[in-house]
C-alpha cells in the first residue's frame, strides 16, 4: 500500500469546495484551479485516488443520494437486514472482524502489563496510528501531528508499555485501506481487534461491523439494531469514543435527515470515506454485472 500524504491533503481540498459549492456543480477547471493543478494533472490524481472522477464522485457525497439510500433501507426493512445477515462483498467487513473485550482487570488497570506495538502508516484518508496487543488491533487513529498521536493512544493505556514496532496483526488490518481488499480476503482468516470499552460501547461497535461497504445507517437505526430503540444518544456517545478509525466504521453513520455531520477525525475525512466507499462499490457491482 504505497500512499502520498500530500496527494490526501489535495484530494481533501477539493473535498472541502466540492462541499461548498455542490449547488454550482463546479467544474473540472474550477477544481483544478482549487488545487492548484491542471485540469488533466487533477483528473488523474482525483480518478487513481477514487476510481472514478470527480463528477461522478460528486454523486456518492450529496444530500441527495444519502436520502435515498436511508429511503431503501426503510423499504428493505434495514434493521431485520441487519440480524439475517446481507450476501454479497459487502457484507465480508462483518465476517471478517472479530472483536474481542478487554478483561475487567484490563480494563481497570489501565494496561498494566499490556506490550502494544504500534505503528504509522499513510492510507488514502491521511496517516494513521495503528496499535496492537498481543490479542489484536487496540487502537487506529487518523492524525495529522505524530506526537499527538502517539500521546493520545498512551493517554489510552496509561500504565501499558509501548514499542514502535508494526506486527502481524497491524498488518492483517491494513489491507482494508487498498481499494480492491473486498476482492481479495483470504477465506477463514478474520481479522483481530482487543478493544477497552463498556458493554453496550462494545455492542455498539459489533453493530456498526453490520453496516455494508457503501452504505450508511443513523443513529437511530443503531439504537433499533442493538435492542434499546430509546438510547440514540447514548448510541451516538458510544461511536464518537471508537478507538477504531475506519475499520469500525463510525463514519457510515450520518444524521437522520442526510446531513453526514461530525466525525471524530473530520467531517471532510468522513466525506472522502463515504464518497470512497461508494465509489469502490459502485465499480465493483458495474465488473460484477
Amino acid at each position: 500500500m504505497h500512499q502520498n500524504p500530500k496527494q490526501y491533503a489535495r484530494i481533501a481540498k477539493s473535498i472541502g469546495y466540492i462541499k461548498a459549492h455542490f449547488k454550482e456543480q463546479p467544474s473540472l477547471n474550477q477544481l483544478a484551479e482549487n488545487a492548484n493543478l491542471s485540469p488533466f494533472h487533477f483528473q488523474r490524481m482525483f480518478t487513481d485516488w477514487a476510481g472514478v472522477s470527480p463528477k461522478q464522485f460528486m454523486q456518492f457525497i450529496s444530500l441527495e443520494y444519502a436520502k435515498n439510500l436511508l429511503a431503501e433501507q426503510q423499504l428493505n426493512l434495514l434493521d431485520t437486514a441487519y440480524e439475517t445477515g446481507l450476501s454479497g462483498t459487502s457484507r465480508l467487513h462483518d465476517l471478517f472482524i472479530k472483536i474481542e473485550g478487554m478483561t475487567p482487570a484490563e480494563y481497570k488497570n489501565a494496561g498494566i502489563n499490556l506490550l502494544i506495538n504500534y505503528s504509522v502508516k499513510a492510507t488514502p484518508f491521511g496517516n494513521i496510528l495503528i496499535a496492537s496487543t498481543a490479542k489484536g488491533v487496540c487502537h487506529i487513529q487518523f492524525f495529522d501531528c505524530q506526537g499527538e498521536a502517539e500521546k493520545a493512544l498512551m493517554s489510552s493505556f496509561p500504565k501499558a508499555l509501548f514499542k514502535q514496532q508494526i506486527d502481524s496483526l497491524q498488518q492483517a488490518v491494513l489491507m482494508f485501506f487498498d481499494r480492491d481488499w473486498f476482492e481479495a480476503v483470504v477465506p477463514g482468516k478474520q481479522v483481530k481487534l482487543h478493544l477497552k470499552g463498556s458493554a453496550f460501547q462494545l455492542k455498539v461497535w459489533q453493530a456498526l461491523l453490520k453496516i455494508p461497504l457503501g452504505d450508511i445507517s443513523t443513529y437511530g437505526s443503531i439504537a433499533k439494531v442493538i435492542g434499546n430503540p430509546k438510547a440514540s444518544r447514548a448510541v451516538g456517545t458510544a461511536i464518537g469514543a471508537n478507538p477504531i478509525a475506519f475499520i469500525i466504521p463510525c463514519h457510515r453513520v450520518i444524521q437522520a435527515s442526510g446531513v453526514i455531520g461530525g466525525y471524530r477525525w473530520g467531517e471532510t475525512r468522513k466525506s472522502a470515506i463515504l464518497g470512497w466507499e461508494g465509489a469502490k462499490l459502485s465499480v465493483a457491482n458495474t465488473r460484477q454485472g
